[in-house]
């Protein structure tokens, strides 16, 4: 009746056969579909991985690529201008220094600066803080008062963010020195991050 059952199906079909340690994109992978009673049908490697997993993006870095000089203990908004990557132009580098994923998922977002006091006795505090629309989020700080020796100090913050479609995150600092207004933020810090697939 061209049909074969289980009970007719010897176990060595599969078990007794040499196990592949490669496989190449147009081999092809045997499977049952559940959505059409059961049915046998066959798909390519290359189709198979390619509806398996996900990818890492919407996904952006960008750097301090100028001089900042910000008010004495006030928030200020990090100029992250120079992109090393914008996988789909969802960082904006010339304005608004935001990235706006416009993919709801959950995000991995980091941010870094190199706070300069321009001489000893001078560093007080610093913090790092990444805002999502517009209010701080998560915040990393660095208290220099009772060890004059600090002159620079480069902390790094790192969080997990749930966004939805319309939400956006950015990186702002806080710079608070002992004396004089002469405090600088570097180039070479960087404001990235990248949806982690769950």
């Amino acid at each position: 009746d061209d049909a074969i059952s289980d009970e007719q199906l010897d176990p060595t079909v599969i078990t007794g056969q040499t196990a592949e340690t490669s496989i190449a994109s147009d081999d092809l992978i045997l499977l049952s579909d559940t959505s059409a009673s059961g049915a046998l049908k066959k798909i390519t490697q290359a189709n198979f991985v390619s509806g398996v997993g996900g990818t890492n993006t919407p996904a952006f870095e960008a750097t301090q690529n100028t001089q900042m000089n910000p008010s004495d203990a006030t928030w200020t908004k990090g100029t992250y201008g120079a992109e090393t990557y914008d996988t789909d132009g969802k960082y904006d580098n010339s304005t608004n220094y935001r990235f706006t994923p416009t993919v709801a998922g959950t995000y991995f977002i980091y941010q870094s600066a190199i706070f300069d006091a321009q001489g000893i006795d001078k560093f007080h505090s610093c913090y790092l803080g990444i805002y999502k629309n517009g209010s701080l989020y998560r915040q990393a700080y660095f208290d220099q008062y009772d060890n004059y020796l600090a002159y620079a100090k480069t902390p790094f913050l790192g969080t997990v963010v749930v966004m939805d479609d319309d939400d956006y995150v950015e990186g702002w600092l806080n710079f608070n020195i002992i004396t004089g207004s002469n405090q600088l933020v570097n180039t070479g810090g960087v404001f990235g991050g990248y949806r982690i697939i769950t």
